[in-house]
């Protein structure tokens, strides 16, 4: 089961236009405890991002400025010099779709390191937000909830195995499957998929592969017919 965007993001977000104050902005983070800003227009869709980090360049700035201005890159000099969130913003957005997976959105939050993600709608209207928060709750399943996914959907669903045959354990979201699997390609294949079972921590290989067959082990039987 692969969990949705759409079914642990915050659909209560924190955005803002892009005339907000730097003021406004920085009061609203305190109040709400956020780390950035969906930046929208007129029509709802999000056109930016404001983080702390982008408001943070304007306090360092103002404070040391001779020394601190070498220092910043060219950009944030810039964003320093902002009082709206039109001048703060990143404007180079990184969403996802409340139809994404949790993964493809932890993904992303990874390769851009950001800890939240704005969820736009086919229209690039802003209907949610997904934090770092949202995508570890993914976690939350018991572990007779993983165990029973893995035997019915998972080996008798997808592989179409007996699941009688391994012997599987989930303790603390850790899968640990023995058995023998038909062929080593369908054991690897088998612990691949395991690791993206929703709340699985770790997969521990415990299968007694076969050996791999040698070239002269199969043989293909071809009909004969006579020609006369």
């Amino acid at each position: 089961m692969n969990t949705a965007v759409k079914d642990v993001m915050t659909t209560r977000v924190i955005w803002v236009k892009k005339d907000a104050t730097f003021r406004e902005m920085a009061i609203a983070l305190r109040e709400y405890r956020v780390s950035a800003f969906p930046v929208v227009d007129d029509d709802g869709k999000v056109i930016g991002v404001v983080s702390e980090a982008d408001m943070l360049n304007k306090e360092a700035l103002d404070d040391e400025p001779g020394m601190i201005s070498g220092i910043l890159h060219r950009r944030d000099q810039a964003k320093a010099r902002g009082v709206t969130a039109g001048d703060l913003m990143t404007a180079a957005v990184v969403a996802v779709r409340p139809e994404d997976t949790v993964e493809h959105a932890a993904r992303l939050m990874y390769d851009r390191r950001v800890k939240r993600l704005p969820v736009t709608n086919e229209d690039g209207r802003l209907v949610g937000i997904i934090s770092r928060a949202d995508v570890l709750s993914v976690f939350d399943r018991t572990d007779e909830a993983i165990r029973q996914e893995i035997t019915d959907e998972v080996l008798l669903g997808e592989f179409l195995v007996d699941p009688t045959g391994y012997d599987l354990t989930v303790k603390d979201g850790i899968v640990t499957l023995a058995g023998r699997p038909e062929t080593s390609d369908i054991g690897h294949r088998i612990v691949h998929r395991l690791g993206h079972v929703q709340g699985v921590v770790a997969v521990r290989d415990r299968l007694d592969y076969p050996p791999p067959e040698r070239p002269g082990d199969r043989y293909d039987v071809l009909a004969s017919f006579p020609t006369d």
